[in-house]
């Protein structure tokens, strides 16, 4: 009865009474009235759907209601992360008594420009369990001062409960109990260590995210077993596909340990291309159910943090058996591909193989070949394999284009620190035709294994990309027209090249990097599901995760459903029925240990982004501003490093917020500052424990569009 309401509830579009309701599923005795009010108050506490004042029930997509999680910030507002939806700004005075990380619904109040804003309603959910932060003393009492600065809270550390931490130690405290208003009592888990050690801050932000360092004992035990080569009985279990003549190798970044995929490449007789993606057979380690498979799920991702990784599978998988590393055998999930010139996959198979990787290449060195013809040494023998594979490279890309594969071109920071872990450099990733191949060829790699698992009919998990809403995209084609830039895009029907052909016209203008951002920010997030519905980002029809199982669950997880249904032919109905149970749970969770991992990882680029900074007081650099608020703007430097000028700190007028053109208008200077300016700042401040950074106007200031 319950889906069969919700189902009703949005096909109607509009809130309903009970009995309406009532008469739509042609109850008639009291006692289905009494089952029918049960289970409309069961929807209301589970939160899927809304109870108005009126008594009348509604989806929260069909009505202002909203439930999200609360991203608050330390000045006292917030924003509401709503799943698949735009983020809603709140101010201080809406909070009612939430605090950082607390589940809520939110009411949307109004909408300016591409942005909602709201108030909360009820805080549904307080996960306040695990937090980090530093030890002290205050009045013969132990409390820990909190990393999260956004967290509003006082805690005491109950002095039994300790584990020896001393004043300056970083740890882990378990909330035990909340004693009065925003005080609550809580307990050591772990002590991290000194703040001062190394690698402590970025210790201390995993520990945060929930994200264990440190792999359990039964796990450890199992790796006994593990072996480190492949055996010759294994190698004949696959002697059908003994690709260990062919030439293939890998490229990726000069420091990658954990290599998931190899390539190889021919052109036919008949003029089309054989590709071959080797993905490392990390499932046939990774036994399910085992400790080991159990901990990588619940991890769901490798998650990378500056100068270190912290891996899904231990280091003697994710480094060593699993890894395609070169001139040794390995184990390998083939899909190879026979490719025309229209970029079109005509022919492909997908079966164990065991191939041994002859060369690890390098972007930077594939990159000095396809783009200066300088070959480095060692890599004489490959040059014309690279070339055939930057033709078929190209095919693919031009066929991606024309279909409406968006490219939002945002570039990204890499952090250079030393061997303390200290910033010392921040340059931007060179992304070159290497790095473009290989996701060229990993793109076409993961719609061929989606395609057939989803053909198979069979419960699968794919990597899905919902289509934005049509009056987000409006809104933003709508700010842009105020800020002078006319887009001739007709929004009906939104497809990937509607949203293509805006990104094409903006890509002339000063403002393009920034704009990029806001329009991915008008677009829904990507995660996991059971039901495909398609990729729009990359308008693929079908689409999953297969080329990267050492640090993605999900991959292999689409691994071992091609070995139990295509290698194994196991397709049974109990085999059916476990995985139709298992999978949208698998997918959910993925999905958000991924933006947990995303999360951790933007905190820790800020940390270390404000510690590189506190080195360069008194600097100057250029910039652009990249948001506006009523408090000031923000600018980003050329190594996107970004901080705050504040409103106060604009001496030469008087400034107020213009929420219509997101701009700070002066009283005299009636243009004031807008997004997408450039500009020149001098670094004011900077607070690796804040994890800010402070500008202000340079002196020879030049305000440029």
């Amino acid at each position: 009865m319950e889906q069969i309401i919700i189902d009703l509830l949005e096909q109607e579009n509009k809130a309903l009474d009970f009995f309406q309701i009532k008469d739509f599923l042609k109850l008639e005795t009291a006692e289905q009235f009494k089952e029918l009010n049960e289970v409309l108050d069961n929807l209301e506490k589970s939160l899927k759907i809304v109870r108005t004042k009126k008594n009348k029930f509604m989806t929260y997509k069909n009505s202002n209601l909203r439930l999200g999680k609360l991203i608050a910030n330390k000045k006292g507002f917030g924003f509401v992360d709503i799943e698949g939806d735009e983020d809603v700004y709140i101010a201080k005075e809406n909070m009612n008594g939430a605090i950082h990380g607390d589940q809520v619904i939110v009411e949307i109040t109004s909408k300016k420009n591409i942005d909602l804003e709201g108030r909360i309603v009820r805080v549904v959910n307080r996960n306040l369990q695990n937090i980090v932060g530093e030890i002290y003393n205050k009045n013969g009492k132990t409390y820990i001062d909190l990393d999260d600065d956004k967290l509003k809270i006082n805690v005491e550390i109950d002095p039994k409960h300790t584990l020896g931490a001393m004043p300056g130690h970083k740890v882990l405290v378990h909330v035990v109990k909340q004693n009065k208003n925003n005080n609550y009592l809580g307990e050591v888990l772990k002590v991290l260590g000194h703040k001062n050690d190394p690698g402590v801050d970025i210790l201390s932000i995993a520990c945060k995210y929930d994200i264990e360092t440190e792999f359990s004992d039964e796990v450890l035990k199992q790796l006994d077993n593990i072996p480190d080569f492949v055996s010759e009985k294994e190698i004949m279990s696959r002697k059908d596909h003994d690709l260990r003549d062919k030439v293939i190798y890998t490229i990726d970044g000069n420091d990658t340990k954990d290599i998931d995929d190899a390539i190889s490449i021919e052109k036919l007789d008949n003029g089309n291309y054989k590709l071959g993606v080797h993905i490392a057979d990390v499932s046939y380690y990774v036994k399910e159910g085992t400790p080991l498979d159990l901990e990588a799920q619940d991890r769901g991702t490798s998650v990378y943090l500056a100068d270190r990784v912290i891996p899904m599978i231990p280091h003697k998988l994710s480094n060593g058996i699993c890894s395609l590393n070169p001139n040794v055998d390995r184990l390998a999930i083939t899909c190879e591909m026979e490719i025309d010139s229209n970029g079109k996959v005509v022919n492909y198979d997908i079966f164990e193989s065991v191939i041994c990787s002859r060369i690890q290449m390098t972007y930077d060195n594939v990159n000095q070949i396809l783009e200066k013809n300088i070959v480095p040494e060692g890599y004489e023998d490959y040059v014309s394999s690279l070339y055939l594979m930057k033709e078929l490279a190209d095919i693919l890309r031009t066929s991606k284009l024309k279909r409406g594969y968006l490219d939002f071109d945002i570039d990204e920071s890499k952090i250079i620190v030393d061997d303390r872990g200290k910033a010392i450099d921040i340059k931007l990733r060179n992304r070159g035709i290497g790095e473009n191949l290989i996701e060229d060829f990993m793109i076409i790699a993961n719609e061929t294994v989606a395609t057939h698992l989803f053909y198979m009919n069979l419960p699968s998990i794919y990597r899905i990309h919902g289509e934005p809403n049509e009056e987000k995209i409006q809104s933003f084609l709508n700010f842009v027209s105020i800020l002078g830039h006319k887009v001739n895009a007709k929004i009906k029907d939104i497809n990937p090249k509607t949203v293509q052909k805006i990104l094409d016209e903006l890509k002339e203008t000063e403002e393009f990097h920034i704009l990029s951002k806001l329009l991915l920010r008008s677009m829904q997030k990507a995660v996991y599901d059971t039901n495909n519905i398609g990729h729009f980002g990359l308008a693929s029809k079908i689409y999953t995760h297969f080329t990267s199982p050492i640090r993605r669950y999900p991959d292999t997880t689409v691994h071992r459903l091609l070995r139990t249904y295509l290698f194994q032919n196991k397709i049974d109905n109990e085999t059916i029925k476990y995985y139709e149970t298992n999978l949208p749970f698998l997918a959910e969770h993925c999905s958000y240990k991924e933006r947990q991992s995303i999360e951790c990882e933007r905190e820790v680029d800020d940390m270390k982004k404000a510690e590189y900074m506190m080195d360069h007081i008194g600097e100057e650099y250029d910039g652009v501003i990249s948001g506006v608020m009523s408090f000031g703007m923000f600018v980003e430097l050329d190594n996107l490093v970004e901080g705050l000028v504040r409103i106060d700190d604009l001496a030469d007028d008087y400034y107020t917020y213009d929420e219509v053109t997101l701009s700070l208008i002066g009283k005299k200077n009636k243009r004031g500052y807008r997004l997408g300016d450039k500009l020149k700042v001098v670094v004011k401040a900077a607070s690796k424990e804040a994890k800010t950074v402070d500008f202000e106007l340079a002196k020879t200031k030049k305000l440029t569009k």
